[in-house]
C-alpha cells in the first residue's frame, strides 16, 4: 500500500508551494480526467540561472505571469508576446512556485500528442524545472520533484502510469527535459519516496 507523500494537494493547490498566480491558463475540457504528467525545463536567459529583473522577479515567474520585461535580455526579443504557464516551477534550490490550479489548464505543452491523444494541455500537468538540456539538474531538484509527483499521484491515480518529457509529447519541436535528465534516477526515487 502506497503512503501518503509528505506534500498534499487540497482543492488543487499543493501545500508548501509558492503561490504566483498566472493569467495564462483557462478551463480543461469537460469530462477530462487529468492523467498525464509532463517533465519540462526552461532557464531565462538560456542556460542561466536564478536571473531577476529589476524589480526582483525571477525571469521565468515573470513569464509565466506577464511581467517579463522583453527588452531587459537580447533573447526576450524572440520570444516576446509569448503566453506560457506550467503547473510548477521548481528551482535549483528545490523550492516550488506554483501557478496555475492543477485542475485548470496550464498552457505549457503546446502543440502535442501522447499516446495518440493530442493537445497534452487537456489532460496533463505540467512541471517546469529549472534547468537546461546542457547541465544536470540539482540533487535537490529531483528530491523535490519525486515528492511533488507521489503529492500528484495520491490526489490525481490515473497520472500514475504517464509520465513523460516535453521531448516526447513533441518531438522534432522540443528537446526538454533534456539528455542530462536522469529518469532512473527520479523513478528510484518516487518508489522510495512512496515507501515512506
Amino acid at each position: 500500500m502506497v503512503k501518503a507523500s509528505p506534500l498534499t494537494i487540497v482543492a488543487g493547490r499543493l501545500s508548501t508551494a509558492n503561490w504566483l498566480a498566472s493569467p495564462n491558463c483557462n478551463t480543461r475540457p469537460a469530462d477530462t480526467t487529468i492523467d498525464t504528467i509532463v517533465i519540462h525545463n526552461i532557464s531565462l536567459p538560456p542556460n542561466e540561472f536564478g536571473a531577476c529583473g529589476a524589480d526582483g522577479i525571477h525571469y521565468v515567474k515573470a513569464l509565466f505571469t506577464n511581467q517579463l520585461d522583453w527588452n531587459a535580455h537580447p533573447y526576450f526579443q524572440t520570444i516576446q508576446g509569448a503566453e506560457v504557464s506550467a503547473h510548477l516551477f521548481i528551482e535549483r534550490d528545490g523550492a516550488i512556485t506554483q501557478f496555475v490550479n492543477f485542475d485548470e489548464r496550464a498552457w505549457h505543452a503546446g502543440k502535442s500528442s501522447y499516446l495518440g491523444r493530442p493537445e497534452c494541455n487537456n489532460y496533463s500537468i505540467g512541471i517546469e524545472l529549472e534547468g537546461s538540456d546542457f547541465v544536470s539538474f540539482t540533487d535537490e531538484q529531483y528530491e523535490t520533484l519525486a515528492q511533488v509527483i507521489n503529492a500528484i499521484y495520491d490526489a490525481y491515480p490515473k497520472t500514475q502510469r504517464h509520465l513523460t518529457g516535453h521531448s516526447d509529447i513533441a518531438p522534432g519541436r522540443k528537446t526538454d527535459p533534456g539528455d542530462y535528465f536522469e529518469w532512473t534516477k527520479l523513478r528510484e526515487l518516487v518508489a522510495k519516496k512512496s515507501d515512506q
